[in-house]
């Protein structure tokens, strides 16, 4: 038995097969060193922002400058609108604010006005007032002397009747003496006289009753006017001390119209940004693509015209197994082999694990609490960044393929 073995060691054949073994062995255990800190995926595509560009207002399209698949810079124009409709909006929104701010800068200027024109509204009120209280004060006074007046005419008149009753009872006796002689002619024509002075005082006594009567109607008179005009001064007053009122309503007016004001410049502000808007620019630099906006359309505001997508900012987004996920840690180094370009390598480090596996973010995620339950291995997406420099072409373009490995030792 030792002597067969020892025969068959000594065939060369055996000893290519033991050494293809140990080879083997050898290589194997290299390989396994080698992988053992590494993940590796096939799973993968370049990803970049894909930007769309609408339109922000509506209009004919006039021109535009762009083909698909051009390289474009921040601030090149894309596509121009028909501009004419809004710029009537603009002349008209001016004018309208110019309008405004004239109204304000009146209404403002007639505060102090009002202001000072009903404080000395109130105080002529107050000094008609005060002439008209004096003034029937006045005739008050005047109308108690006249009727003072009047009842001394007729206390008078009463005492001139009484006597000239007096002496025309003596004369009438006396006439009947004077026919009998017994008393003298002088003594009958002095009583006759006396008689007829107090007649003549008795009329005058009466026109004096009947001119203090007269005045005192024309008294009262005179004191019902006074006294109508100082109604009519107190309800000026009153008038003119609603002034604090009226201040307050100009105020109130001047205010309204500072905000019709602001209205309308808020109004020119956006007439201005839609005109604004009928050139649409690129708002960072990237490539055209599907470019949908002729000259001669007439669009809607917010209809797609285009999509731009800056290849400067691409990125690999990497679905690895969950069973990969234990050692890797963002800032990780990985290499990324494109397809497209023979399998020209990158470099870049993880920049972030995603919150959840890509089957919770599709459209109708599965639920495995219902019906019969199938373990699948989950996939993660894991976003690789480049490192800068190494692009200068822009060769990557979004949804090419690639093969990521991270480096987790």
């Amino acid at each position: 038995m030792a002597d067969h073995v020892e025969s068959l060691t000594s065939q060369p054949r055996f000893r290519i097969i033991l050494a293809l073994v140990i080879v083997a062995i050898a290589g194997l255990v290299i390989w396994l060193r080698i992988t053992a800190g590494r993940e590796s995926t096939d799973d993968a595509q370049v990803d970049a922002p894909v930007t769309p560009v609408s339109a922000r207002v509506g209009g004919t399209v006039v021109r535009v400058p762009v083909k698909d698949n051009q390289r474009v810079n921040a601030g090149d124009v894309l596509v121009e609108l028909d501009p004419r409709d809004y710029q009537v909006a603009v002349d008209k929104a001016r004018a309208e604010l110019a309008d405004a701010e004239a109204s304000a800068d009146a209404a403002r200027s007639n505060v102090p006005i009002t202001s000072t024109t009903t404080a000395s509204n109130v105080t002529t009120a107050q000094g008609s007032v005060d002439g008209a209280r004096g003034g029937v004060d006045a005739a008050q006074k005047e109308l108690d002397l006249a009727r003072a007046r009047l009842t001394t005419a007729q206390a008078r008149l009463r005492e001139v009747e009484a006597n000239a009753a007096k002496t025309a009872k003596d004369v009438e006796r006396l006439r009947g003496l004077r026919a009998k002689d017994e008393v003298s002619q002088q003594q009958f024509d002095a009583t006759l006289s006396a008689a007829d002075a107090q007649r003549a005082a008795a009329d005058s006594a009466k026109s004096q009753v009947v001119e203090a009567e007269l005045g005192i109607r024309v008294v009262e008179s005179r004191l019902v006017q006074m006294r109508a005009g100082e109604q009519q001064a107190q309800a000026g007053l009153r008038s003119a001390q609603t002034a604090p009122d009226q201040v307050t309503a100009m105020r109130a007016r001047a205010s309204s119209a500072d905000a019709h004001a602001l209205q309308a410049r808020a109004a020119l502000g956006q007439a201005e940004l839609n005109l604004q808007y009928t050139t649409i620019k690129a708002a960072e630099p990237g490539t055209v693509s599907r470019k949908a906006a002729h000259a001669g359309q007439v669009i809607q505001a917010g209809q797609p015209l285009m999509a731009l997508i800056p290849l400067e900012e691409v990125w690999i987004t990497a679905n690895f197994k969950e069973t990969q996920l234990d050692r890797m840690r963002p800032g990780q180094p990985a290499t990324v082999k494109v397809d497209a370009y023979g399998g020209r390598e990158y470099k870049g480090h993880i920049d972030s694990i995603a919150p959840a596996t890509g089957a919770r973010f599709s459209l109708l995620p599965p639920e495995n609490a219902t019906g019969n339950f199938v373990k699948v291995v989950q996939r993660v997406p894991v976003k690789i960044v480049l490192d800068p420099g190494q692009d200068p072409d822009h060769l990557l373009r979004p949804g090419l393929s690639v093969v990521p490995t991270v480096y987790t030792k």
